[in-house]
C-alpha cells in the first residue's frame, strides 16, 4: 500500500511538473516588437566624405536605392533619374547611390512637387516630386520591413548628391492634404514592427580598422557602438525643425605641441546628420582656420586642402574634443573627440571640378544655422527618444572585433519591455518563461509535501497512536489475553505491535468506537489547494 501510495504521488508531482512547464513555454500574450537595423550598403560614397550609406527598396516591383539616414526629415527622398543630366559622369545613377523611376513603379500615387523645405536655413532651397510609395527596408531579400503608401519624394537638384531616409516622427504637412501624412517611423509603430518611437545611429568612420560602417537602429539603439553610462542625455529643444539642440561649451583642439581653444564663447547647434560639415561662428571658425593654417577655396566655398597641408596635419596627429552640455556653460558635459582623420574627407564633382580633400568647416551666417553635421556622427553615438521627449549622446567606441548589441526603447504605454535581441539571433528562454517555471516548481514542491502528509505519515500516525493505547491497557492489568473481551470479539494486532504468527488477542471492550486510521482511495485522491498563477510573468 506505501508503495502504491508513494507511486501516485510521483505521478502526481511529474506531471504537475509537465503542465507548469509546458504554461510557461507557451507564446506569450502580448507580443513585443523588436527593433530594427537597417542594413549598411557595405558602399562608401557621397561628393562630401566618404560616407557609410544604407539600403531601401522603393515601388513595386522593388527598386533598391542607397540613402544616408537624416535625422531632421521625416520623409523617403530618392533620386530620380532626372537628377542625371548629360553634363553629368556617364556612372552619375550609381554615383548618386541609384535612381529610382516612378514610371517603373504601380504602386506610385503622385501627389505634386514640393519644397525641400529641411535645412533651408541652411540654404538647401531644391524641390521635389512628391508623392507615396511602398518602401521597404534593407535590400531585396533580406526580410526587413516593408510599408505601403508612405510619404516619397523624388529629388534631382545636387544639393542633397545621395537620397535620404527620414528618421523623424513628426509628420508631413502637403498644402495639397487636409490631414498631416505619417511618418515611416510613426507608422512602423503603429504596426507593431518597432517598440517605440525612436532610433539609434552613428555614421561609421573609414579610418577605424577596416572601415568601421554605419549603424541605424529604429526602435532601440546599438549598445555595442558605446561604453555604457558614458552619454549625456538632453531634452529636446523647442524647435522641432532643430529639436537636437545641444549646448557646445568648448571646442579644444589638442596635440603633442599642446592645447588650443577654438570657441571663444558656448553656442547652441543643433545635431544634424542630413548635412556633412560643421556650421559654425566667426569666431570659430577664424580660430579653425588659424589653427589647421586652412584656407577658403573662393570657386567651391570649401576650405580645400593639399598635399603638403595634409601630411602636416597628419604629422601633428590633432585630436578635437568638443564638450556637451544642456547649456551654454556649467552643468553635466559629454566630451566627444574626433581624430585628425574625422576632418580629412573628399570633395568631387560637382563640388569642385576634379578630386580633393577638404576640411568640412562652413561659416554660419547666424546662430540658426550652428550645425554639427555627419562628421561629428563618425565618432558620436546618438541615441532620440520622441515619446519621452530627449536624447543623449555618447562618445563612440572602437575596437577590432565589434559586434552588434541591440537595445530596445520600450513605448511609453507599454507595460513590459522586450528582452535584449536583435532579429538575426534567438535561442533560450524568455524572462517569463524562467519566471513561470520557477513559480510552478515552488507550486509543485508545496502540493508534494502535503500529499506526503495526507498518503503517509498522517496515517502512520495515527496508527502508532492506537498501538501505544492498546500498550498503556496491557500495563495497567486492563487487558487479560486469557479471558479476552467482554464482548467476545476478536481482532488482529495492531501494526507495531510484534507478535508471533498466530497468536490471536481478543479485545477489550472500550468506550465508544474504536478509532483507526482513515483508509485513502486509490481512485479519490484527498483534496489539493488549487493555486493560482500569474497570467503573464
Amino acid at each position: 500500500m506505501a508503495t502504491h501510495r508513494l507511486r501516485m504521488i510521483s505521478g502526481l508531482v511529474i506531471a504537475s511538473l509537465a503542465v507548469s512547464v509546458a504554461s510557461a513555454l507557451l507564446p506569450r500574450a502580448t507580443v513585443i516588437p523588436v527593433p530594427v537595423s537597417i542594413t549598411p550598403s557595405q558602399y562608401w560614397e557621397g561628393n562630401d566624405g566618404p560616407w557609410s550609406s544604407f539600403a531601401i527598396r522603393v515601388g513595386n516591383p522593388a527598386q533598391d536605392v542607397r540613402v544616408f539616414p537624416s535625422t531632421l526629415t521625416s520623409a523617403t527622398w530618392v533620386v530620380v533619374p532626372e537628377g542625371c543630366t548629360s553634363t553629368d559622369p556617364g556612372n552619375c545613377g550609381s554615383l548618386r547611390g541609384g535612381l529610382f523611376s516612378v514610371n517603373a513603379s504601380s504602386t506610385w500615387v503622385a501627389n505634386e512637387f514640393f519644397g525641400l523645405f529641411y535645412d533651408s536655413w541652411l540654404n538647401f532651397n531644391g524641390t521635389g516630386e512628391f508623392g507615396f510609395d511602398t518602401v521597404g527596408l534593407s535590400w531585396q531579400g533580406s526580410g526587413g520591413p516593408t510599408l505601403n503608401h508612405t510619404v516619397v519624394g523624388g529629388i534631382a537638384d545636387k544639393s542633397f548628391y545621395l537620397g535620404s531616409f527620414g528618421l523623424s516622427p513628426r509628420p508631413t504637412n502637403f498644402t495639397t492634404f487636409n490631414a498631416p501624412q505619417p511618418s515611416y517611423l510613426t507608422l512602423l509603430k503603429e504596426s507593431n514592427q518597432i517598440p517605440s518611437l525612436s532610433y539609434g545611429i552613428t555614421a561609421g568612420a573609414p579610418y577605424r580598422y577596416s572601415k568601421v560602417l554605419g549603424s541605424t537602429v529604429l526602435g532601440g539603439y546599438d549598445q555595442g557602438r558605446f561604453a555604457l553610462n558614458s552619454g549625456l542625455s538632453f531634452p529636446f529643444g523647442p524647435d522641432q525643425t532643430r529639436d537636437l539642440l545641444v549646448g557646445i561649451q568648448t571646442i579644444t583642439k589638442t596635440s603633442a605641441s599642446g592645447s588650443t581653444n577654438l570657441l571663444p564663447n558656448g553656442i547652441y547647434a543643433a545635431i544634424d546628420s542630413t548635412v556633412a560639415q560643421m556650421y559654425l561662428p566667426q569666431a570659430a571658425v577664424t580660430a579653425f582656420e588659424n589653427a589647421f593654417s586652412l584656407t577658403l577655396d573662393p570657386t567651391s566655398g570649401l576650405y580645400l586642402v593639399n598635399d603638403s597641408l595634409h601630411n602636416a596635419l597628419l604629422a601633428q596627429q590633432a585630436s578635437v574634443v568638443f564638450s556637451l552640455g544642456k547649456d551654454i556653460s556649467g552643468g553635466q558635459t559629454v566630451q566627444i573627440t574626433l581624430p585628425y582623420a574625422s576632418f580629412d574627407l573628399t570633395a568631387q564633382t560637382p563640388l569642385v571640378a576634379s578630386s580633393s580633400r577638404y576640411f568640412p568647416l562652413h561659416l554660419a551666417s547666424n546662430d540658426s544655422q550652428y550645425t554639427l553635421g555627419r562628421t561629428f556622427l563618425q565618432e558620436a553615438y546618438l541615441t532620440a527618444d520622441y515619446e519621452r521627449m530627449n536624447f543623449s549622446v555618447a562618445q563612440c567606441t572602437w575596437s577590432a572585433n565589434m559586434t552588434e548589441h541591440i537595445i530596445p526603447i520600450c513605448s511609453l504605454n507599454s507595460t513590459e519591455c522586450a528582452a535584449t535581441t536583435n532579429k538575426k539571433t534567438g535561442g533560450g528562454l524568455s524572462s517569463g518563461a524562467i519566471a513561470g517555471i520557477v513559480v510552478g516548481a515552488v507550486a509543485i514542491l508545496a502540493i508534494a509535501a502535503l500529499l506526503i502528509w495526507l498518503l503517509a505519515i498522517r496515517p502512520r500516525k495515527r496508527r502508532l497512536e492506537n498501538t501505544e493505547v492498546k500498550n498503556r491497557e496491557r500495563l495497567e492489568g486492563q487487558y487479560d489475553p486469557k479471558n479476552g473481551a467482554a464482548d467476545g470479539s476478536t481482532y488482529k494486532s495492531a501494526p507495531g505491535v510484534e507478535l508471533d504468527a498466530d497468536q490471536i488477542h481478543i479485545g477489550h471492550e472500550l468506550g465508544g468506537t474504536m478509532v483507526t486510521g482513515e483508509e485513502l482511495h486509490a481512485d479519490e485522491p484527498p483534496p489539493r489547494p488549487v493555486y493560482e498563477m500569474p497570467g503573464d510573468l
